[in-house]
């Protein structure tokens, strides 16, 4: 079983990051109003560049992979499309911003590109998701507002493989697909699973929280016929909208912030948890099989009197230290060692696709962490997870 690669970044909070085509660059926002730029030298992230225009923390970054362009989003309501272009004094590539017109009086909260990098959606506190396209003969990125019927900040979106359908989780308790068609943008969508007439802002499935928690996360498979939603409510819901049929996963531990799928039938989650877990399943049954992170490994040296495969953040000695002398009347310095069996130590914020293999699999994912890590997951790398973790309920 081949170990994750872990890089330290910093000593603060990654909020988000982003890599390019060549994985030989990343961007983060270290849980403030800077873009941070590091290259690969050797095994280390080398801080290269750090691009200044936000007044406020980036709650979101996206590099759309073909035209090399970074958008970022921010509490500060502006969104900024940044592209390497020569400076006129020096010659050199210097990144520079184009202003975003989002038209928003609430924070920005998540950025993706669309497949064909022609436009982007950027999700708000505004209830509403600002889809943007450039105009050219201003020179800016207009935006289009989807709105009803969303009723609270939308926490997270993902494209549609056509570039024109759009996934958005929010706090209003909901997952909904939305139709993000531009006429002068787009051609005329082939018909789906999800729907044949898709003018702007159209509606093409809604879905609710199991339990009514917000929807922290939302991922599209690769196909684009079944959608994948994190909530709040310690559940993930698998959607065929050809059925339809949702299957609800309930798990025990804690929320899951962010998801990433791997393949038609398979996708990794993370959040509060700090382990990213897999996910695996058909239209007939789907199940948590099991953690990339073998917490069991360094379990007896970690915490000797912890009991091997509980889920991450409640394995700490300190947790152990108070159940023994709960369970058992055992005391000890519940202070000396409060390090997780976990590779991250404190929330994974993002999973993101790193490596592809065969048929468009992706092979390894990347996740990073309020612990300041950045670390580079196998997929194939599953251990079982021990416990009674969560059940398929339908």
């Amino acid at each position: 079983m081949s170990a994750p690669e872990v890089y330290s970044i910093a000593k603060t909070p990654v909020t988000c990051h982003a890599f390019n085509a060549d994985r030989s660059q990343v961007a983060v926002s270290l849980n403030d109003n800077n873009v941070q730029i590091y290259s690969k030298q050797g095994k280390e992230w080398v801080l290269s560049e750090t691009l200044t225009e936000h007044d406020k923390l980036i709650t979101s970054i996206d590099w759309a992979p073909n035209s090399n362009r970074i958008v970022t989003a921010s509490q500060d309501r502006n969104a900024y499309v940044w592209s390497l272009s020569p400076d006129p004094l020096t010659g050199k590539l210097v990144w520079k911003p184009t202003l975003v017109l989002l038209r928003i009086n609430r924070a920005a909260t998540f950025v993706r590109w669309s497949p064909n990098e022609d436009k982007f959606a950027v999700a708000s506190g505004a209830r509403a998701i600002a889809i943007c396209s450039f105009d050219p003969e201003n020179n800016w990125w207009v935006a289009r507002q989807l709105k009803k019927p969303i009723r609270s900040t939308v926490l997270s979106v993902d494209w549609h493989p056509n570039n024109v359908l759009l996934a958005a989780g929010s706090a209003d308790m909901k997952a909904r697909v939305f139709s993000a068609y531009i006429k002068d943008v787009d051609k005329r969508p082939s018909p789906t699973i999800w729907g044949e007439k898709l003018p702007f802002n159209t509606i093409c499935g809604e879905y609710s929280s199991p339990a009514g928690g917000w929807v922290h996360a939302v991922g599209f498979s690769p196909s684009g016929d079944v959608l994948a939603f994190a909530s709040h409510d310690s559940s993930i819901s698998i959607v065929y909208p050809g059925g339809p049929m949702v299957y609800n996963i309930r798990i025990s531990s804690l929320p899951y912030v962010t998801l990433t799928w791997t393949s038609e039938d398979a996708l990794v989650a993370a959040g509060h948890d700090c382990q990213p877990v897999v996910f695996s399943g058909s239209e007939q049954g789907w199940a948590l099989i099991g953690t990339l992170d073998d917490t069991t490994a360094s379990s007896a040296s970690k915490a000797p009197g912890a009991r091997t495969g509980t889920v991450g953040r409640l394995n700490s000695a300190a947790f152990n230290t108070f159940r023994n002398a709960d369970t058992r009347g055992h005391t000890g310095d519940a202070g000396s060692d409060t390090e997780l069996l976990t590779v991250h130590q404190n929330t994974i914020t993002s999973v993101r696709p790193y490596a592809y293999g065969g048929e468009g699999i992706v092979s390894r994912v990347s996740t990073t962490g309020v612990d300041g890590k950045l670390i580079i997951w196998d997929v194939n790398a599953v251990s079982a997870l021990t416990g009674k973790m969560g059940g398929l309920r339908v």
